[in-house]
C-alpha cells in the first residue's frame, strides 16, 4: 500500500479516533471523506482538517447506507480504502433498560451490519483499484467483554471474525483486509 495519493472513506471520522485518523492521513497527502451522523460535528471536523470532505449518514438506517454508497460511487470513483471506524456503545442492565430492543438494534446496525454492508457494496469500487484496503476497527472488548456492554462486545467480536473471513476470501485480489 502507498502512504499518499489514496482516497479514503472513514466512518465515524468526525470525532475521536476517526478524526485523528482523518487528520493524520490528510497530512500524508490523501483525499479523506468522513461519514458521520451529526452535521454539526461534521462541520466542526471540516474546520480542523484542510480539504476534508464530509457526508452525513446515520449508519443504523439501511436506506441512508444505500444512499451513502451511491454518493461515494458517483463522487469518489477512485476510492481505494474503506475504514469502518464508526461505533456506538451503550452501557445498561438488560433487566432494567426500558429501550433495550432499540439499543440492541442500534448497536448491531452500526457496529456490525454497517461495516459488513459497506464492505460488500463498496467492494466493486475497491476491487477496480490497483491497491485497496478494508480496515475494520474493533476493540479489545471483543476478547475481554465487560458486563455493562454485552451487545457492543459481541458486535466487535463478530466484526473481528468477519474481518478474518473477508481477509481469507479476498486473498489474491487487490483488496487487503485488516
Amino acid at each position: 500500500m502507498k502512504n499518499s495519493g489514496n482516497t479514503i472513506l472513514i466512518t465515524g471520522g468526525n470525532s475521536g479516533i476517526g478524526l485523528a485518523l482523518a487528520r493524520k492521513l490528510s497530512e500524508m497527502g490523501n483525499t479523506i471523506v468522513v461519514v458521520g451522523r451529526s452535521q454539526e460535528k461534521l462541520e466542526k471536523a471540516r474546520g480542523t482538517v484542510p480539504g476534508l470532505r464530509t457526508i452525513q449518514c446515520d449508519l443504523s438506517a439501511r436506506n441512508q447506507l444505500d444512499e451513502l454508497v451511491l454518493q461515494v460511487e458517483q463522487a469518489f470513483p477512485s476510492l481505494n480504502i474503506l475504514i469502518n471506524n464508526a461505533g456506538i456503545q451503550y452501557n445498561y442492565a438488560w433487566q432494567e433498560e426500558p429501550h433495550l430492543i432499540d439499543k440492541i438494534s442500534g448497536e448491531f446496525h452500526v457496529n456490525l451490519l454497517a461495516p459488513a454492508l459497506l464492505s460488500a457494496q463498496l467492494l466493486p469500487i475497491l476491487a477496480r483499484q490497483e491497491h485497496a484496503a478494508i480496515v475494520n476497527v474493533t476493540s479489545t472488548l471483543a476478547w475481554v467483554p465487560k458486563e455493562s456492554a454485552p451487545v457492543y462486545c459481541a458486535g466487535k467480536a463478530a466484526l473481528h471474525s468477519l474481518t478474518k473471513s473477508l481477509r481469507w476470501q479476498l486473498e489474491g485480489t487487490s483488496v487487503r483486509v485488516a
